[in-house]
């Protein structure tokens, strides 16, 4: 069982110097970030789902053993609510089954307004294909219910770990591997700061007590600003790592 530390996307402006070179145009920047991690957490396809010969793409482009996570598209979790999946979920397994084994997590961001519905969570997990790990992040308070825990489990799909402003930090492995999002430590707002050193050696401790628990993880920095993401995705590496 593996412990992944990466972050949330790779190409931003303002990660230069700390990660990239001044100057580095953007088709560039993948290829210093995989120089330095061996996971990634995509968040642009959020916004626009890759076509399948992106997805091929990546595979070709990163280095045998990287994996990338996924996040699955807002038409599907904001618009749709993933209310009647089945289009989208035949395009996001086109596109998983391109990205062959550099594929890790499809993450499931549901809006922060939608309440508790188990019946449409199930509906959307029973028709997902077993060879694609889900995670699902739910940041609505009436998720977090031990039928809901019990639901993911059946389906063994992750309950996405959150750290960040008033996002409730549940430490619950539902499947056979953990998935984490640490949107920053700021307590009023999300994305910004950077986390204490006693803040990630108590991550490291939680990371290896699930991988001592034979599940592979994965954990992922969402605070950019300032490239404070890459200097803790480093740090909680090495702190994992450490003996």
């Amino acid at each position: 069982m593996s412990v992944h530390v990466g972050t949330s996307g790779w190409t931003y402006d303002h990660w230069h110097p700390e990660l990239y070179p001044h100057g580095s145009p953007a088709h560039e920047r993948l290829g210093h970030y995989v120089r330095t991690f061996g996971t990634a957490e995509l968040n642009a396809s959020f916004y626009r789902w890759p076509p399948d010969r992106t997805f091929a793409g990546w595979r070709r482009r990163l280095p045998e053993g990287f994996l990338l996570s996924v996040k699955a598209p807002r038409g599907l979790t904001h618009a749709k609510r993933l209310y009647a999946p089945e289009a989208w979920v035949d395009r996001i397994a086109r596109g998983w089954h391109e990205l062959g084994d550099r594929r890790a997590v499809l993450l499931v961001q549901l809006p922060p307004g939608l309440a508790r519905d188990d019946a449409r969570l199930d509906w959307f997990l029973a028709r997902m294909p077993p060879w694609i790990r889900v995670a699902v992040e739910m940041r609505h308070p009436s998720w977090h219910d031990d039928g809901v825990m019990r639901l993911l489990e059946r389906h063994g799909a992750a309950y996405c770990v959150m750290s960040g402003a008033r996002l409730p930090c549940v430490l619950r492995a539902t499947a056979p591997f953990v998935y984490v999002r640490l949107h920053g430590p700021d307590h009023e707002h999300l994305y910004g700061g950077s986390y204490s050193e006693a803040d990630l050696r108590w991550w490291a401790d939680r990371l290896r007590e699930w991988r001592d628990d034979g599940r592979d993880v994965f954990a992922y920095f969402n605070n950019d600003g300032d490239a404070d993401a890459v200097r803790d995705a480093r740090r909680l590496r090495e702190l994992v790592s450490a003996p």
